[in-house]
């Protein structure tokens, strides 16, 4: 899949940038990290890293984070079950797509808010798979309807299944962990193929401030032992678990994920890691988490050239709402911050399709919407190309003044590709669109997802690869496959 590639936007200066890394590596190394998992506090003192094994604070000296930044690879491909879904991760280039872990779905046919399941889990990769604005497929949600132990292969499996698209998720086991990447395998051919070509990658966190936790440290450790891409994100909250400045929550962020990076590289030398934030600030009138706030989208597209700096691919985070419907609110501020961030450059923007209300809903119109959002910004992105041809000197003067240039071939040419054409947006005029119902942007977007979801097939996996997973994971087989609701909701 062609990135477009983004960068025009700098809210940070060369000098601001080194001041960043500066500080962030003092920090690193005083006051340094608390890490409660044992067998990280080893890794980290075989390194050279000072480490207190009584208090659990690990200090790590700045040629240790240059080192790690020396070996993680500048470039990482993330690979679809179809090529024209890789994903190219380097430099600028951008792309756009879903998000997780949402805990509610708005139903798309009663609207009311209720408890996520892996039916909506199949049917939204199916909509992503369709979708030509969503690049990725972030697993997006977590099933209530399986048991925890199994969240993880249920959402892998699921996703993989309907849409060839790169499926990327957060994990909850080693267990969980070995699980997928062993169905991922089967998948692909064989380990190597999966290592050659990944169609999965994996997102453990780094907690706010600088902690590395027992759980999602030892997750961390086994996806970098297996190869597989890692995104190791931090999430700090200007106000709360950042400082109340947008400059020092990017350099406790940067800080964060530097240590995730380090780690990763520490176990696995060469390991495709991503350097990740998920970085925002707290309501200051209620001091509750927000996402749709235009900051948001300034502290990621500052970690966007922090990344660039390192010469690390990012995962930033953009294109949220803390609306609770899709509504006026849900549009300017999704279209805020993910339009800055892509203009920065920042390569895996996830978040940005199908989320409401501070990250804990999500809805199928709202994908839509945010389709077309992406496919805006990414036109943006694209920018003003000027060359002789679009210059149009011979053109202007072949019309001539009080001419028309509308029937003339240069502008046939050139209408289908120079001009965004919507297909959520209304451009006609009020007489047809009360003739066609009076329906709101919402209401559009909704009929496009029942089509979509009554026709829209995604490439299959072979049966006899899908066989023998389902054999050696039976959990699998009893979830109604999707496809299995009429358009009104109800049992075929």
């Amino acid at each position: 899949m062609r990135g477009l590639e983004g960068g025009a936007y700098k809210p940070l200066t060369s000098e601001e940038i080194k001041q960043i890394h500066g500080v962030s590596l003092r920090l690193l190394e005083d006051p340094g990290l608390k890490v409660y998992n044992r067998e990280a506090q080893e890794v980290f003192a075989r390194a050279g890293a000072g480490v207190d094994f009584h208090t659990g604070i690990v200090s790590l000296p700045p040629g240790l984070v240059e080192d790690a930044l020396n070996t993680a690879p500048s470039r990482v491909v993330l690979c679809g079950r179809e090529e024209k879904n890789d994903l190219i991760l380097e430099n600028c280039r951008t792309y756009m797509g879903t998000g997780g872990t949402a805990l509610y779905i708005l139903d798309r046919e009663t609207g009311k808010r209720r408890r996520t399941t892996v039916r909506d889990l199949q049917e939204l990769a199916r909509l992503a798979d369709a979708l030509d604005g969503i690049h990725f497929f972030m697993i997006p949600l977590y099933p209530h309807d399986v048991p925890s132990e199994q969240a993880d292969l249920h959402r892998f499996w699921w996703s993989l299944k309907n849409t060839s698209k790169h499926v990327m998720g957060g994990v909850y086991s080693v267990k969980g962990i070995r699980g997928v990447i062993e169905f991922a395998a089967e998948i692909s051919g064989g380990r190597e193929k999966l290592k050659e070509r990944p169609i999965i990658s994996m997102v453990t966190c780094v907690m706010s401030p600088l902690v590395l936790d027992d759980t999602y440290t030892r997750l961390l450790m086994e996806v970098a032992r297996q190869g597989i891409p890692l995104v190791c994100p931090a999430e700090p909250m200007a106000g709360t678990t950042g400082p109340g400045t947008l400059a020092g929550t990017v350099v406790l962020s940067n800080a964060e994920t530097l240590s995730g990076v380090v780690l990763a590289q520490l176990v696995n030398k060469g390991t495709p890691v991503i350097y990740g934030t998920v970085a925002t600030t707290m309501d200051m009138r209620t001091g509750s988490y927000l996402s749709g706030n235009i900051e948001m989208g300034l502290i990621n597209a500052a970690l966007a050239q922090m990344a660039q700096f390192y010469e690390l691919p990012i995962y930033a985070t953009a294109g949220l709402s803390d609306a609770k419907l899709p509504d006026a609110q849900a549009g300017y501020e999704k279209m805020g911050t993910a339009l800055l961030t892509a203009l920065a450059g920042a390569n895996f923007i996830h978040d940005a399709a199908g989320f409401l209300e501070f990250c804990t809903t999500i809805a199928f119109e709202q994908m839509v919407i945010d389709s077309e959002i992406i496919e805006m910004c990414m036109r943006a992105l694209k920018g003003v190309e000027v060359n002789p041809d679009t210059l149009a000197e011979e053109v202007i003067r072949e019309v001539g003044p009080g001419g028309n240039f509308l029937a003339h071939p240069h502008t046939l040419r050139h209408c289908r590709r120079e001009f965004f054409i919507p297909f959520v947006a209304d451009r006609r005029t009020r007489q047809v669109w009360e003739k066609e119902g009076a329906r709101d942007a919402a209401a559009r977007a909704r009929e496009k997802a029942r089509k979509i979801l009554a026709e829209h097939q995604p490439l299959p996996i072979p049966q006899a690869r899908e066989q023998k997973i389902v054999e050696r994971f039976p959990e699998l087989k009893h979830i109604a496959p999707a496809g299995s609701l009429n358009l009104r909701g109800e049992a075929r």
